[in-house]
């Protein structure tokens, strides 16, 4: 029998099966279902379309919802899908409901779900949300599906699913300070370009993956769906088991997977991390790769730092060891994804300050704990581009959009990247603002 992948590991424990291949059709079985503001209105219409209005969820404790995409607006039509949420939880009696307004509010759903407790080496991890493959940096199969899976899924507890050829990309050496997992990922993309994963699994190894933290992986594995990626993956270590097993307060168990000897891939690349450059992706594609040395001195008029993909405590200190004691010269708004880090940003400090004095003294804004204007939302959104305005974001999608305006140009970049543009006023490269 062939060895298996660690995504093919996990799907053929799922399906109940020995073995699987890459182009199997199996029923697997969830683990949790998340859901958000968003998507989960429609998710629920299809559930109780199908299963009928009375019918109960397949495992109340199972179903995650998260409001955080249009939390913080007067929009009439995104407080009504926080409502449609809250009365479903209510009729559900849904026991992982993270609500706005209240002290169970956490913010972006693919940060929260870690730090709650929600993701689970070996697991399977569905939710309606593209990013969902966040969580592959624990060693689970996560992905995002669509609102008529959902809906299955809410009642069923299983999926038909597809198993996913893996590519493999292995980092080696050891990262420079001006580096960031951001970096490593768009380098990749750019490489492959934004189909050059479609419905596949990106596994990632490597000694240069493995001397990040768990924060810095979940970047590397949120923007796999920007390759047209199925899920990302990374195979748990020590570092992994650490942060799943503090933050699992309800004490689920469970079973991670490890590399097989013999296994076959279907792509292999190797890279060198230490030969490695910042790089940023221009308007408007994730795969329109540059060196930050090709782009330096590109005019811009805001930065924003933030999202699931930029968003966390690693994040916010290394932009805060470029933007200490300078000023900002452009806007600049500041976004942490959940509660917890922004009570991070009130507590860590950088050389006697903490980051959200770092971020004050510079001249940033502070915003809530959430989406934001990652994707863009109504015009009130903290950050919102409502201007033609060029912006370096931190952020893991820049078409035409997808910020707000239709014409603002986007420039992805690492927090370092953008911290030192954000400075400079132009883009800037990380090593001339590095002490």
């Amino acid at each position: 029998m062939a060895a298996m992948t660690l995504t093919e590991q996990i799907l053929a424990r799922h399906a109940g099966r020995e073995h699987v291949a890459p182009g199997d059709n199996i029923w697997v079985d969830t683990d949790i279902l998340m859901t958000h503001d968003v998507c989960g209105p429609g998710t629920i219409g299809v559930f109780k379309k199908h299963f009928g209005n009375d019918a109960k969820v397949w495992d109340r404790e199972k179903v995650v919802i998260i409001p955080d995409h249009y939390i913080f607006t007067a929009d009439a039509m995104a407080n009504r899908n926080v409502d449609t949420l809250r009365q479903f939880v209510a009729e559900q009696d849904i026991k992982y409901f993270y609500d706005v307004g209240t002290p169970s509010y956490k913010g972006v759903c693919h940060i929260a779900l870690p730090e709650e407790g929600h993701t689970r080496p070996g697991e399977v991890l569905f939710g309606t949300d593209s990013h969902t493959c966040t969580a592959g940096a624990f060693g689970e199969f996560a992905t995002g599906i669509g609102n008529t899976d959902a809906g299955f899924v809410m009642g069923t507890g299983k999926l038909w699913v597809k198993v996913p050829p893996t590519m493999r990309f292995f980092f080696h050496g050891e990262m420079p300070p001006y580096l960031m997992a951001k970096d490593l990922i768009l380098t990749v993309i750019g490489d492959i370009g934004c189909d050059g994963a479609t419905y596949r699994a990106m596994e990632f190894d490597g000694d240069g993956v493995y001397a990040l933290n768990i924060e810095e992986r979940m970047t590397l594995c949120n923007m796999v769906i920007e390759a047209g990626g199925k899920n990302g993956v990374i195979e748990p270590d020590q570092v992994t088991l650490d942060y799943v097993n503090q933050r699992n307060k309800d004490k689920h168990p469970y079973t991670p997977v490890y590399r097989q000897k013999g296994v076959k891939y279907d792509f292999e690349k190797v890279y060198d991390v230490s030969k490695l450059e910042p790089v940023v992706a221009k308007p408007h594609s994730p795969d329109n790769r540059a060196c930050v040395s090709e782009v330096k001195g590109t005019r811009l008029d805001r930065a924003y730092i933030g999202s699931c993909t930029g968003g966390k405590m690693t994040d916010f200190v290394a932009a805060a060891r470029i933007m200490k004691g300078r000023q900002v010269k452009i806007d600049t708004f500041v976004v942490p994804a959940t509660t917890e880090i922004a009570k991070g940003l009130k507590t860590e400090k950088l050389n006697g300050q903490t980051l959200e004095e770092v971020f004050l003294s510079a001249g940033a804004k502070i915003g809530e704990a959430s989406c934001a204007a990652c994707l863009g939302g109504p015009a009130d959104t903290f950050g919102r581009l409502n201007q033609a305005l060029s912006c370096i974001s931190t952020t893991n999608r820049n078409f035409p959009g997808r910020m707000g305006h239709k014409e603002a140009q986007v420039f992805l970049a690492s927090p370092l990247t953008l911290a030192a543009s954000a400075v400079t006023g132009t883009i800037a490269d990380p090593r001339d603002c590095m002490q």
